[in-house]
């Protein structure tokens, strides 16, 4: 009888954990609470127009993200990253002087942008951004053509949808490894 019921406990165990795992995921485009304050599902609080730094001024995206290289987050820009050009006589956004303003006022009250996560996996999964720029990643994969894209209010579908799948296929094609806890830890 004792064996019958650890043969039982065995098969089940796999099948609830299962079940907890995906009970428990949620979808990167249903994250709760992101810190901004109320201004519009979609909107930023600075209108950032990545096609302008990264495209026409050819900023590289470590730049702002500098943790990319080091961390498992690419890191947020802090104001300080984006006063160094737009501080009072300098790069003034000819083309939105209104943004740049509101960059300004952040800095000189000291308080952070308040910037909405676009991109972001599942709670239960680790992504290191270290190991893929150090692999030579380009963070187009990932984020698509971000050089081409204005103000970033969604991830942009043509990237890849940042589940399991679609970086396992990743994985699959560059010979990378597909290990469990290389992710899940």
């Amino acid at each position: 009888m004792k064996r019958l019921w650890l043969v039982a406990g065995a098969c089940l165990a796999p099948i609830l954990l299962a079940v907890a795992l995906i009970g428990s995921r949620q979808a990167p485009e249903d994250e709760g609470d992101t810190g901004m304050a109320e201004q519009g599902e979609l909107s930023q609080p600075i209108q950032f127009p990545h096609d302008t730094h990264a495209g026409q001024w050819l900023i590289d995206c470590q730049y702002c993200h500098f943790s990319a290289e080091r961390s498992v987050d690419a890191g947020i820009p802090p104001v300080a990253t984006c006063i160094g050009c737009h501080r009072e006589g300098a790069i003034s956004g000819r083309n939105n002087p209104a943004e740049v303003l509101k960059v300004r006022e952040y800095h000189d009250s000291g308080t952070p942008i308040p910037w909405r996560r676009i991109y972001k996996v599942s709670d239960h999964v680790n992504f290191p951004h270290f190991r893929h720029v150090a692999a030579g990643v380009e963070c187009q994969t990932c984020h698509g053509e971000v050089q081409e894209m204005g103000v970033l209010t969604e991830m942009d579908p043509a990237a890849g949808n940042l589940k399991m799948g679609w970086c396992v296929s990743c994985h699959l094609e560059r010979g990378a490894s597909r290990d469990c806890t290389v992710c899940h830890y």
